[in-house]
């Protein structure tokens, strides 16, 4: 039998030991101390020899190209949201839309009809913050969900938070409340879904993912047939087309109080959840991982599941219910940066504003009468959800 080899070490004093049955004992004493400095010769060589230029230039080339995405799609997304105050059937110059941007800020001679002001700042612009920051809210969330859960294939409304929003909605609708209860009304029962899902989970003080999954299908299908309960009593006349038009979700009516009452808790979520961002990476590893590393996943799973929840939630009570968004986007983020959640979720927040923009922006131009936002992200994310499980075989992007 030949004498076995390892890379840098040289046997040739040392005689061939049989495959089975040797101990270390049965080498000489000499022989054995010459082998541990070899080998630590050796290791200590590959291991200075491992980190070369090559691999390090490779490696912040890498972090050079994320970066440089991150930058060009938050400069995008600008871009975007810029272009899109000029839609609209009121016509705006660039240079009165600029100047009447800055006006609160900067003392510029109002050289504009009041007019331009009412169409600037009480519909096209809260109509594109909110789009961004719900698309954002929506896209983060999902990929902060699909890093937690280990599943490619889940969204933020995995824990019933959509469905119990639009049950709120609708219980909102029929007791004849103005918008701000309707929305008010959305928001309080989809945390409460959530909550309850929570709860549900909670198994000898721990809370497996798929338990979670399990008690968040349970959950939604709960206030999915409250939903059905609440359409069927409706008033065929008034009541019902309004829930149906909520549950489509559309941004036509939004305000400058829309803004003011939705956007806070979105960028409070948002920014938790990137914060936390680093962390996500581990439990994306496993909870037995986590701990290990010195991580608590429960609480952390806790901290996260609300962030999400309170982000979504806000953004559904002011939109309707969108889908695709926080399913299809996380995805294209991993197409562009990889899996690593440091970089992904700003990834994902940015391509979520600019997605649901655009989106916004079809929605109002493709026809006179608006289309709803869950039609048309329907009808784009799933044609591109379909190619992207090709591509990937139907696993991780």
């Amino acid at each position: 039998m030949p004498c076995p080899r390892r890379a840098g070490i040289s046997l040739r004093r040392v005689p061939c030991l049989p495959s089975s049955g040797w101990q270390p004992s049965s080498i000489p004493s000499g022989s054995r101390t010459w082998i541990l400095k070899r080998r630590r010769t050796s290791s200590t060589r590959l291991s200075s020899a491992s980190i070369t230029p090559g691999r390090r230039w490779e490696t912040e080339g890498v972090l050079r190209r994320q970066h440089a995405i991150l930058v060009a799609l938050f400069v995008l997304a600008a871009v975007v949201g810029f272009a899109s105050l000029f839609l609209g059937r009121y016509p705006i110059s660039p240079g009165t839309m600029l100047r009447v941007l800055i006006s609160p800020l900067v003392p510029v001679e109002a050289s504009w009809e009041p007019t331009v002001e009412t169409v600037v700042f009480n519909i096209r612009l809260p109509r594109v913050l909110l789009a961004m920051c719900i698309g954002a809210s929506l896209s983060v969330s999902g990929a902060a969900f699909q890093g937690m859960f280990q599943n490619p294939l889940v969204s933020p409304d995995i824990l019933g938070v959509t469905a119990g929003a639009g049950f709120g909605a609708a219980l909102g609708i029929l007791l004849s409340g103005s918008a701000i209860v309707i929305q008010l009304s959305a928001l309080a029962v989809g945390i409460l879904a959530v909550v309850l899902t929570y709860l549900i989970s909670r198994v000898y003080r721990t809370t497996p993912t798929l338990m979670l999954v399990l008690s968040g299908i349970v959950v939604g299908s709960i206030f999915g047939a409250l939903l059905s309960l609440a359409k069927y009593v409706a008033d065929p006349q008034e009541k019902l087309p309004a829930i149906v038009f909520w549950l489509m979700g559309s941004l036509a009516t939004v305000s400058r109080p829309d803004v003011a009452y939705a956007a806070p808790p979105m960028v409070l979520g948002m920014g938790t959840l990137l914060l936390l961002r680093w962390r996500v990476n581990l439990l994306s590893m496993g909870d037995d991982e986590a701990r290990a590393l010195g991580v608590n996943p429960d609480r952390l799973k806790a901290v996260l599941i609300t962030a999400c929840t309170v982000a979504t939630a806000a953004g559904v009570s002011v939109s309707g219910i969108i889908g695709w968004v926080g399913l299809v986007i996380p995805h294209l983020g991993r197409m562009l940066v990889g899996p690593d959640h440091r970089v992904l979720m700003p990834v994902s927040l940015a391509l979520g504003a600019i997605y649901l923009t655009v989106i916004d922006d079809l929605a109002r131009s493709l026809m006179a009468a608006e289309i709803p936002l869950g039609i048309l992200t329907a009808i784009v994310g799933a044609p591109f959800f379909a190619v992207m499980l090709r591509r990937t075989r139907g696993g991780w992007a």
